[in-house]
């Protein structure tokens, strides 16, 4: 940025001296703006951004050292240059020890006079830059904070609100967090508010899906490559756990890694350290590890397709979302807000829900959870024209009357205490019926990418016919 016309504050009691530094100002482009004594530099009124002050030692009344001192708590501060035509050592260490940039004695160098000046600005535009980001970081910090905090996680259920008190006690600590829960709970919301309630609130928060991605590119999308590690790694590429260096690294469907992978993150757990695919270095794994799943990981233990040692490096500290349909009446709050944001986006107004659409929203079992409601209101939304979305418009089944197609026999409704895995299974069927068998529609239902829903539907042994 151009000093071209800044301000510089010269104080001097010397009339003579005061006009020869404002004349050598001047002629660098500079602004000079003068006083006789440090009391009526301190009566004048000062901007909000001070530039430089040149001044006198010896001032009568308020010396110069005075008025350092009375300066040094101004806030923002101003860089001083000291000009004295009795300059000693003593005097001279203890003004910059003080925190004077420079300091010259009577007749002085022009030109050193100007480059301490030009130097002070140069200091002055950092600092002012700095509290611009300053600013800016907090503005940002506010922003995540109203965004992702406990307190925006809509909900007055009492199985709710324990389940947050427990993640808000966890959330100050390093601890390693596991996060279960059926699809569609809010299982990164929670991994989010966790992470900006904690001591690396600053730092990155890295999101990872498992499921997400084949074994092949996992690897290399949590630890990263070198080049030439395999065809196609034309340059090195840093992993997920460096990218949430100081931050913290979100794993979500954790129960889906294959046995190799989950060989690799264990040694990462228990090591803090990692190498990239193809690479020798050993990189410092300076993160805190967050991770989701909707699979019973005991269940998985005992069928062993889940390590037990890594269970237990995962499992300090446990954090489990209630579904949907265990919360009473929080679906009508969760309802009206997504009515609410929604209706904005979509341009509809004031809309409300009928008292028939409220009385289904409570009455059906939600096996798709928050992720389904979305969907049902948006589609409420669709074919709303006036203000009011009633139960038809909502297009979910009554509980009693569930839709099937040909040849496929009525589910059981799941009971309070069926096992988790039963639990999805029975709501991807019933996405699939709804859906009359098209995938890509029951994903998006259910919430899930089409890879996560064919995965699940291999290993449910849940046969469908090509969409």
């Amino acid at each position: 940025m151009s000093d071209s016309g800044a301000l510089v504050y010269v104080v001097d009691d010397d009339a003579s001296a005061r006009e020869g530094v404002a004349a050598l100002i001047r002629s660098a482009g500079l602004t000079p703006k003068i006083f006789a004594s440090a009391e009526e530099f301190l009566a004048a009124p000062r901007p909000d951004r001070p530039s430089c002050l040149v001044l006198d030692v010896s001032l009568p009344g308020v010396s110069g050292l005075d008025l350092q001192q009375t300066l040094a708590t101004s806030n923002p501060q101003i860089s001083i240059v000291f000009l004295t035509g009795h300059g000693d050592i003593p005097m001279t260490v203890r003004a910059l020890k003080a925190g004077a940039a420079n300091f010259l004695t009577k007749p002085f160098d022009g030109d050193a006079l100007l480059n301490s000046i030009h130097q002070c600005m140069k200091v002055a535009a950092l600092e002012r830059r700095a509290r611009t980001l300053e600013e800016s970081l907090r503005t940002a910090r506010s922003e995540l904070h109203d965004r992702y905090g406990f307190e925006q996680i809509l909900g007055c259920s009492p199985v709710l609100r324990e389940t947050l008190t427990r993640a808000a006690q966890v959330a100050r600590t390093e601890t390693t967090v596991l996060i279960t829960g059926e699809s569609g709970t809010g299982k990164e919301l929670v991994a989010r508010a966790i992470h900006h309630a904690s001591p690396r609130a600053d730092g990155p928060f890295v999101a990872v899906n498992c499921a997400a991605l084949p074994d092949t590119l996992l690897e290399s999308e949590l630890f990263g490559h070198e080049r030439g590690a395999f065809t196609g790694a034309d340059r090195q590429k840093p992993g997920r756990f460096e990218l949430a260096a100081h931050g913290t690294l979100f794993l979500d469907e954790i129960g889906e890694l294959s046995p190799a992978v989950q060989v690799k993150l264990l040694r990462v757990l228990q090591e803090r350290e990692f190498q990239r695919v193809g690479g020798t270095a050993t990189l410092k794994a300076d993160v805190r590890l967050l991770a989701a799943t909707n699979r019973d990981l005991t269940v998985e233990m005992a069928a062993g397709r889940f390590r037990s040692d890594l269970f237990y490096r995962l499992g300090v500290f446990n954090v489990h979302l209630p579904p949907l349909r265990e919360r009473g009446d929080d679906v009508l709050l969760l309802a009206d807000s997504l009515i609410r944001s929604l209706a904005v986006r979509m341009g509809k107004g004031d809309v409300t829900l009928s008292r028939d659409a409220r009385e289904l929203l409570r009455r059906h079992p939600w096996p798709g959870n928050i992720r389904e409601l979305q969907n049902a209101i948006e589609r409420a939304l669709i074919t709303c024209d006036g203000t009011l979305v009633t139960a038809a418009q909502l297009a979910i089944p009554l509980p009693s009357d569930p839709i099937r197609p040909p040849g496929v026999p009525e589910p059981a409704r799941p009971a309070a205490s069926m096992a988790l895995d039963e639990l999805e299974r029975k709501a991807i069927i019933d996405a699939l019926q709804r859906t009359h068998g098209h995938k890509a529609r029951a994903a998006a239902l259910l919430g899930l990418t089409r890879f996560q829903l064919y995965t699940r539907l291999k290993r449910y042994h849940i046969e469908v016919s090509p969409d």
